[in-house]
């Protein structure tokens, strides 16, 4: 499977940011402040160590060869109070990496039943935004010393057992910080993990404090439900699937809406027809950097 994913990013570097347009504004809960795009190589793929891989899902291979294969992953925030979401992206057919909140109603009886299902997981990490809005239980705040930062993230990565990764959950003002950013994500280099930077501020540092901290990194191209309408999600996806052909691969971020798992369920076929393979967002992390003396 590494093979595959390594066909199209053999030149390493990373997945390039959109660079036409930004994504829609977003209620608070969701995504805060869009980020402008800014142009990236693309990154270069490596098996994980063996005692950090969980039993990985098989490639959803493309169904049809009208078009030239491209790779695409999705990851779903915002998990952890509703195993029913879980049963319900799984039953899409390909893989969905699951971004889990640490400290929510459900969190470990969701994390299980990823686990048991061998599907990728992150912890969904909860930090401060700019917009005053509530990040939840757990949350990551500016007015911590690097100790706390560090213990706090500890906690949350604990929350969550079988998880292999960790994205941010809101964050525009921790992630624009790097002395605090670099607290976090020391502790994601412990773990050997990797960190997708869900680029909820133009001001965002966590891409490139974690690749000089030796951690592989990511960040997402595309939201597809800042505007959770069929019509709009609809349109992101299609946003997508032509910047993943435009670019050779793309990474989406949604979240377990209705119209989110709808339009999923509509789309997925048809871009699996099209020559689109869909990956956990793990195959299209940055793995070039190490880490600084």
């Amino acid at each position: 499977m590494i093979f595959l994913a390594g066909l199209y990013f053999g030149s390493g570097g990373r997945l390039p940011l959109v660079t036409s347009e930004e994504p829609a504004p977003t209620p608070a809960a969701a995504t805060e402040e869009p980020a402008p795009p800014r142009p990236t190589p693309r990154p270069k793929p490596a098996p994980r160590p063996a005692s950090q891989e969980p039993v990985a899902p098989e490639v959803a291979p493309a169904t049809g060869d009208a078009e030239s294969p491209v790779t695409v992953a999705v990851v779903i925030d915002d998990l952890g109070r509703n195993v029913g979401d879980v049963h319900r992206l799984h039953a899409l057919g390909v893989p969905i990496t699951y971004a889990v909140l640490p400290f929510e109603s459900r969190t470990r009886e969701v994390a299980r039943e990823i686990a048991e299902l061998g599907a990728e997981m992150l912890v969904h990490l909860p930090m401060e935004p700019s917009n005053g809005a509530d990040p939840g239980p757990g949350a990551l705040t500016l007015g911590m010393t690097a100790s706390q930062l560090a213990a706090a993230t500890r906690r949350c990565l604990e929350a969550v057992p079988g998880a292999v990764g960790v994205n941010n959950h809101m964050g525009s003002t921790l992630s624009a910080d790097e002395p605090a950013m670099r607290a976090v994500l020391g502790v994601v280099a412990e773990r050997k993990w990797f960190f997708l930077d869900s680029r909820t501020s133009a001001k965002s540092v966590g891409y490139r404090t974690a690749m000089a901290l030796g951690v592989p990194a990511a960040e997402r191209q595309v939201f597809l439900d800042d505007e959770p309408t069929i019509e709009a999600i609809r349109a992101q996806f299609a946003r997508l699937v032509q910047l993943a052909r435009e670019r050779g691969a793309a990474i989406a971020i949604g979240h377990p809406y209705e119209e989110t798992l709808a339009v999923l369920a509509e789309e997925i076929p048809k871009a699996r027809a099209r020559g689109v393979q869909f990956v956990p967002v793990s195959y299209l992390v940055d793995r070039t950097a190490s880490a600084e003396p």
